[in-house]
């Protein structure tokens, strides 16, 4: 019961802020709810329960998404113990919200997963999660990691170094989510021995890529060319998984490739699209906030270029 309520029943303090119009009576082990949304509540109670029995910790922001999971009707005990690997510092990666592990399921059925969502909500560190927990198990014999090299404000000219080093930036994010699943010296090793590529998309043309986990992270800038030249790269024994947020294009005349892709491809076999939003974000509360008044923003500037459009409307 004190894991269940938390130190000074934070908790269940949690729980009556969220539901105003449910009474929360605990006596002992037993916990009494009633009001409108008393069954929602109880549900909740029950699948808090179930995350304990299997060895969760519950905090904070394991009940916060959990709210957000129950009023959808969605069960937290079979979204938050979906164990993907152990990373590099001993924790288990696992969804942590619904939509990411919808992301999950999608990637392990399908041969091309598209996860298309705003920042923080997990889309490359699952994937190279993913990509890591499939060459362990040798479904596949090697990771590609790639990503455009488009400047976003900065040139590459003016950075210091040769090729490689100048492109370094590019793909950083890439390693830091490698470097959550392995620790930087067997991933050194692995990027060695050419078991783990990090390259830039262009490095892609002209190779087909047989028995490997493949992810294109920040697809959102490709063009429309570079995506269908990278899709086409796809061989025997591959898995793909192409990342992206369209909010977010840099490409110089805004001709994405990631833009309008599923009305191309969306009744192709094995070939999956997910959509994360804000519900999805796992940074810091903030980044939620961000991300939910961009979108409200971007609903009054099209409701407004739709009036300016239809003076009728």
């Amino acid at each position: 019961m004190p894991e269940l309520l938390g130190q000074r029943d934070e908790l269940l303090r949690r729980v009556e802020e969220s539901f105003p119009d449910v009474s929360v009576v605990v006596r002992g082990n037993e916990i009494q709810c009633t009001g409108a949304r008393a069954h929602q509540v109880g549900r909740l109670f029950e699948e808090m329960v179930l995350l304990l029995q299997r060895g969760e910790r519950l905090d904070q922001s394991v009940m916060d998404r959990s709210i957000v999971m129950v009023r959808a009707e969605q069960r937290p005990s079979t979204v938050l113990t979906d164990d993907i690997l152990k990373g590099s510092r001993g924790r288990m990666v696992r969804p942590k919200t619904a939509g990411q592990k919808r992301y999950v399921d999608c990637i392990r059925e399908n041969t091309i997963t598209f996860g298309i969502g705003p920042a923080g909500t997990g889309k490359s560190w699952l994937a190279v999660a993913m990509a890591v927990q499939a060459l362990h198990a040798r479904q596949v014999q090697r990771i590609i990691l790639t990503r455009p090299a488009v400047e976003a404000g900065e040139r590459l000219g003016f950075l210091p170094g040769d090729l490689m080093a100048k492109i370094d930036p590019y793909l950083r994010p890439l390693y830091d989510a490698l470097y959550d699943m392995v620790d930087a010296e067997a991933a050194q090793k692995l990027i060695e021995r050419q078991t783990i590529e990090v390259a830039p998309l262009a490095f892609m043309r002209g190779r087909t890529l047989n028995n490997s986990f493949i992810i294109l992270d920040e697809a959102q800038n490709t063009t429309p060319e570079q995506m269908k030249m990278f899709l086409t790269r796809i061989g025997f024994g591959s898995k793909v998984v192409v990342t992206g947020d369209i909010s977010q294009i840099d490409v110089p005349d805004g001709r994405s490739g990631l833009v309008g892709l599923e009305k191309k491809l969306g009744g192709i076999d094995s070939l999956g699209f997910v959509y994360l939003d804000g519900t999805d974000v796992v940074r810091h509360r903030i980044v939620a906030d961000i991300v939910a008044a961009y979108e409200k923003a971007g609903e009054r500037e099209q409701r407004a270029a739709s009036r300016k459009n239809n003076p009728r409307v």
